[in-house]
């Protein structure tokens, strides 16, 4: 047994030194200003192309925490994310949210999929839901007052251990939002150094425009989320309401709408991506299941060579849907996944 310290023991000794050395914040998140000679450090900027992961792929995992969802990331060898708002409002001190979003998450996917609820499952979604209203309420409460310093010591902590966050999605920006409140959740993607804040396409002309503006005023963009709605033009009014509008474009989702060309909506549109969701779907016509990578229909190595060809910078971002295996672990997975990706850009 040599004396290196573990992973786990940098992971403590950098969040004790938070104080200490903070990394230049690229604009170009895939460069190479992640410094990677103070030791172990992940890398899966892969010929050009930042894979990423959305750290909605760890919602199984028991530790919830910052902390531990550092060490997944770093585990799973990913060294840029898009952070979900859990993780990171937790750590600036939010009120502990007592929804159990395990149960939550999937009966939302049931329903967003138009998969049918039993009458137990819709009841307990309702329960669920009016639970997490309440908590929302709480959390609003707490954001009017919330200092932006812990979000700071948090990108710090990512930061020194070798991960920079691009990507910021807490349930701050939807039309049950104050303006207040939007306004922190900008603030906050800016200090966790990220260039761009995600959610769920609201389908609201009026909303889409007024979050245009408010991001041009942060110097960040929005990235828009669909699922099996995407189309073609699905983002167009968007994107030209405001500079500050784009997408978070889902290929997986888009193949599983049985939409025929990604290729040409990327190359399209490349320049108006924030950041891209990659998983393997199935087209309608094979049952649209969510499958471990290479077992469906989602051309995900036409995609990421096209984006390393063409020296596309926005990063392709990881979002584990398909179930993990009994005896696997969401990290195991996602492990996986960038694998396939190293073995396609390799």
């Amino acid at each position: 047994m040599d004396n290196q310290p573990t992973r786990r023991q940098f992971l403590g000794a950098t969040a004790a030194l938070l104080s200490g050395v903070v990394l230049n914040n690229s604009k170009l998140f895939g460069a190479p200003a992640l410094i990677r000679s103070l030791g172990d450090k992940p890398n899966s900027l892969l010929k050009g192309v930042q894979i990423g992961v959305i750290t909605y792929s760890y919602r199984d995992m028991p530790d919830q925490s910052a902390e531990a969802t550092l060490q997944y990331i770093l585990d799973s060898g990913i060294n840029a994310i898009e952070l979900m708002g859990g993780p990171a409002e937790s750590f600036a001190g939010a009120p502990k949210n007592s929804v159990d979003m395990k149960v939550m998450f999937p009966l939302m996917r049931k329903k967003r999929d138009n998969q049918p609820l039993t009458e137990d499952e819709q009841k307990t979604l309702t329960e669920l839901e009016t639970q997490q209203k309440a908590y929302r309420q709480e959390v609003a409460k707490w954001r009017q007052s919330a200092s932006m310093s812990k979000f700071e010591q948090l990108k710090k902590m990512y930061n020194q251990a070798g991960i920079q966050i691009y990507g910021f999605k807490p349930d701050a920006f939807g039309m049950q939002n104050s303006d207040a409140e939007i306004n922190y959740g900008m603030q906050a993607a800016k200090v966790l150094g990220a260039n761009q804040v995600t959610l769920e396409h609201p389908a609201n002309d009026a909303h889409t425009l007024k979050l245009g503006k408010m991001a041009e005023k942060h110097g960040i963009r929005v990235g828009y989320h669909g699922h099996e709605q995407q189309t073609p033009t699905f983002w167009d009014t968007a994107l030209a309401q405001s500079p500050g509008n784009a997408m978070n474009f889902d290929l997986g989702h888009y193949i599983a709408a049985g939409q025929p060309d990604p290729i040409g909506l990327i190359k399209q549109k490349h320049t108006r991506i924030a950041s891209m969701h990659i998983k393997d779907r199935q087209t309608p016509a094979h049952g649209k299941g969510n499958l471990p990578w290479g077992q469906g229909d989602t051309p995900l190595t036409e995609v990421l060579k096209l984006m390393s060809d063409q020296k596309y910078t926005f990063p392709a971002t990881v979002e584990l849907e398909y179930k993990v295996p009994e005896g696997s672990t969401s990290v195991a997975e996602v492990k996986k996944c960038v694998n396939y990706c190293r073995t396609i850009l390799s």
